[in-house]
This record gives C-alpha cells, sequence and structure tokens, in this order.
C-alpha cells in the first residue's frame, strides 16, 4: 500500500524537502536534497479542479458543467490555483476577465449578477 507524499512539517507547517529516495526492484539508495515542483504543495480540491480544467481543454464553460459550479466560481478556483503555484493576477488579467464576464453575459451563458460579481472582484 502507498500513501501520498506529505509535503509540509505536522510540527510547525513549514515545507518539507525529500532527502533519501529508494528503488524496490535494484534495492538502490539516494540521498541529498532534492525538492518538490510546484503542484505538490497544491491541495487535493486545486489539483482535482486542475485535472478537470485540463480534460475540458480549458473551457470554462465546461468546466462550469463537469463540476456543476457557476462561472465566478471557475474563475476563482482558477485564480486560487495560479496564486498558490506563485503567480500574480496583473491589471492586464483583471481587463481580460471583465472583458470575458462581458462577453459571456451577451451569450447568456452567466447571470447579470454574476456578471457583476467578477467586474466587482476585479476592481
Amino acid at each position: 500500500m502507498s500513501y501520498p507524499v506529505i509535503n509540509t512539517c505536522s510540527v510547525c507547517g513549514d515545507q518539507l524537502k525529500v532527502s533519501s529516495l529508494h528503488c524496490d526492484s535494484c534495492n538502490t539508495h539516494y540521498q541529498g536534497d532534492f525538492h518538490f515542483d510546484k503542484f505538490t504543495y497544491l491541495s487535493a480540491q486545486q489539483k482535482s479542479f486542475i485535472e478537470v480544467f485540463l480534460k475540458c481543454r480549458g473551457n470554462i464553460r465546461e468546466v462550469e458543467k463537469e463540476l456543476e459550479i457557476s462561472y465566478p466560481t471557475v474563475r476563482a478556483r482558477l485564480d486560487d490555483v495560479i496564486s498558490s503555484l506563485g503567480y500574480d493576477s496583473s491589471v492586464e488579467d483583471s481587463q481580460a476577465s471583465k472583458k470575458e464576464a462581458i462577453d459571456s453575459l451577451s451569450k447568456g451563458e452567466i447571470s447579470y449578477e454574476e456578471a457583476l460579481k467578477i467586474i466587482k472582484d476585479q476592481d
């Protein structure tokens, strides 16, 4: 039985690093300072969201259907993942989000209230 790799210290909450690796096939051991990639530190919910997002080829409308959540919730989860990976939202991203909200509203994909919330959240 295998368990997911823990990546935070249960005592202080700081990020852990890998110091030993082992191959079961040939019994080779590696020791050193190895690091996890950025995705290791994402929550299970964030990883699940990324999987659905990729499966839907980034189509937010399809993500909405798959997860049965609203457009603003999809955007919020996407922004959360982007932030957790260490990237900042820029003014350009804010403007693009506002434009997407207006476009989605005009296509009837989201309600007026959802579009207004997205626009207000970007200010």
